[in-house]
């Protein structure tokens, strides 16, 4: 005749069998490492109209963007995948309060220029960038996006193919670099921050253990009344 010992084992085997499928879900999804992309460490290029709304990542490169007086322009340094994934830059001073204290003049436009050199986190050597600043540029007419910048931000720097690969001197070296980015890191709406997890959602997980403990409730006690 079996010993109690032994029953108490038999009545445990249901229970250990349902329980085994949630803890590998846990394993499986607490070990599971971060998919990668590849992304470009670069300065984008955005629009703006005077008047405020969002910025707008621009159809033209800033040496054939011929912005108006009053319009604004932006450009951030940041890792990304592609235009769709680039981040805006950050604040949203008008250009009433940009170019304040730069009166209009005949044969000139003023355009509002905003540089926001990125976070530790898109910088290649991870140190803190220059804060973002706003510049109000006066220039001819028909002045481009880039001879604006040119008049507030020098020294600018391109390379042979005419991508622009530092404003002010920043960064120090380096142009358009392709990087490693973690895809976990584009799960959020790219804006001033925010982040993503990957993974499903922890509730779940928990629904899928309380339905499988239920179950082995179930089991031990129909098994105690066939003892």
């Amino acid at each position: 005749m079996p010993t109690p010992r032994a029953r108490a084992a038999r009545l445990l085997l249901p229970v250990v069998a349902l329980l085994l499928p949630v803890l590998v879900l846990f394993a499986m999804f607490g070990a599971a490492p971060a998919q990668a992309a590849d992304g470009y460490r670069y300065w984008s290029f955005w629009q703006r109209g005077g008047d405020g709304g969002s910025w707008s990542y621009a159809a033209q490169g800033p040496s054939s963007a011929r912005p108006g007086d009053g319009d604004m322009i932006g450009f951030r340094f940041a890792v990304s995948e592609d235009s769709n994934d680039a981040t805006r830059p950050r604040g949203m001073a008008d250009f009433a309060a940009v170019c304040a204290d730069t009166p209009a003049t005949d044969g000139t436009k003023r355009v509002a220029v905003l540089i926001d050199f990125g976070t530790a986190t898109d910088s290649p050597d991870r140190r803190t960038p220059p804060t973002p600043r706003t510049e109000c540029a006066r220039v001819g007419e028909d002045a481009s996006a880039g001879e604006a910048l040119a008049a507030v931000a020098k020294p600018l720097r391109y390379n042979s193919a005419a991508l622009l690969c530092a404003i002010s001197g920043y960064p120090e070296t380096g142009c358009g670099d392709k990087v490693s980015t973690s895809v976990d890191a584009h799960a959020a709406p790219k804006g001033d921050g925010g982040g993503g997890s990957g993974g499903p959602p922890a509730g779940l997980i928990g629904g899928l253990a309380a339905v499988v403990l239920l179950g082995a409730a179930a089991v031990w006690q129909a098994r105690r009344r066939r003892v």
